[in-house]
């Protein structure tokens, strides 16, 4: 079953990501704001990834000094995403 979730972002270019998953897999992915080319492809070298896979590349990644990235942003609103329905976060584990 498809589920549809929105993500503010903070401390990054982007706004908001908008993330449809199916199961544990990742649907789709919006970046809203950012820098376009870069953001378009992180969104399709993801699509059909395992939500932990992607947690675990993306999650810390820095743009220079913000302490955080878009990518970390995208690994905060996924496991975000799993904690609110109850997931267990395997890449944690």
């Amino acid at each position: 079953m498809k589920q549809n979730f929105t993500h503010k972002t903070r401390g990054t270019c982007s706004r908001e990501i908008k993330i449809t998953i199916d199961e544990n897999i990742i649907d789709s992915v919006e970046f809203i704001g950012g820098c376009p080319g870069n953001l378009a492809g992180i969104s399709r070298l993801i699509e059909g990834m395992d939500i932990d896979d992607v947690i675990r590349r993306v999650d810390g990644l820095q743009c220079g000094s913000r302490g955080t990235s878009c990518p970390d942003q995208l690994a905060k609103a996924l496991i975000k995403m799993k904690l609110k329905t109850g997931q267990t976060i395997s890449c944690f584990v």
